[in-house]
């Protein structure tokens, strides 16, 4: 068994035509069926089911696929490993990142490319849920996450600093000279919320159940800096998290009453794995970038640091 034929059979398996899968790959037809055919003898199954020019996995294909991949993925952390051992820095580092945190990660995004021109970034905005699956998956290196408690038994991760929740309104707004707002006081506000299934938006929903309090919500948005500037026209408010707001000069931020409501910001890895040298070196680049007195000490979770 071969690591090219582990590649082929993965292409082919997701492209579900041999033809295609060949021409992705810059081998012939023939030299993909005859390779995938090869893997079949030696395994004793078939793996895909041929049905004119399409292919379907078996079901012996679709295990044997699950622990290709996995081959594959380790096969390329091996690689980055050696990389890094020579201090080669370079390579690629896959970032998810959720919406809340854009205004910590665009100063690093600036320098960590001039320090380090052989690392290649890739950054992957989303909610939390899908990027933890991600992240499980070995498609993210790590994860940048607001969270009020984030406790896995399969991540670690490290808590880089703690935010409240606050009313953001523009300078123009007629509330802007507030210090401090009770949330029964929303229901009066035009608001904008970030979409159902962000961790911040969870949270609000059950803090504000808890106080049955239904908020005059008439816009729901996946995109903070959208949900910003919309805020800063002077009309609308938002509930986020106050750290959010670095960098927005036209607009201010309004505690909320009572009880405070803390988020967490988090590196999140997935546990057990190699993590790159890369990883470490914009972590430390992210730290510097952050508001004085937000950095908590650098201190990675246990993990294989070779």
């Amino acid at each position: 068994m071969e690591l090219r034929q582990l590649m082929y059979f993965v292409k082919a398996a997701e492209m579900a035509h041999f033809t295609a899968a060949a021409e992705a790959l810059y081998i012939t037809q023939s030299t993909l069926s005859q390779q995938i055919k090869q893997l079949e003898n030696e395994l004793g199954m078939l793996l895909f089911d041929r049905i004119g020019k399409h292919v379907h996995l078996t079901e012996a294909g679709g295990v044997f696929l699950l622990h290709a991949r996995q081959i594959l993925l380790d096969v390329e952390k091996g690689r980055q490993a050696i990389q890094d051992l020579q201090n080669m820095l370079s390579g690629d580092l896959r970032i998810g990142v959720t919406y809340a945190f854009t205004s910590f990660l665009l100063p690093a995004l600036t320098t960590f490319p001039v320090k380090y021109p052989g690392i290649s970034i890739y950054v992957e905005y989303g909610t939390t849920e899908l990027l933890e699956s991600k992240l499980r998956a070995s498609e993210l290196d790590l994860l940048l996450a607001f969270q009020q408690d984030a406790s896995y038994k399969d991540f670690d991760t490290q808590e880089l600093f703690q935010s409240r929740l606050v009313m953001a309104v523009s300078k123009k707004h007629k509330l802007a000279g507030l210090k401090k707002i009770s949330l029964s006081r929303l229901a009066d506000i035009d608001m904008i919320f970030p979409s159902r299934g962000f961790s911040a938006r969870d949270s609000l929903d059950e803090a504000l159940s808890k106080n049955k309090i239904q908020p005059a919500v008439r816009i729901e948005m996946n995109d903070v800096h959208s949900i910003l500037l919309l805020v800063e026209k002077g009309h609308w408010a938002t509930l986020l998290n106050e750290r959010a707001l670095r960098g927005w000069k036209n607009l201010v931020a309004i505690t909320l009453e009572g009880k405070e409501l803390q988020r967490r910001a988090y590196i999140i890895w997935q546990r057990g794995t190699y993590r790159k040298k890369a990883a470490d070196l914009f972590i430390q680049e992210l730290l510097k970038q952050l508001p004085d007195g937000t950095q908590q000490q650098h201190k990675p979770p246990p993990g294989d640091h070779r």
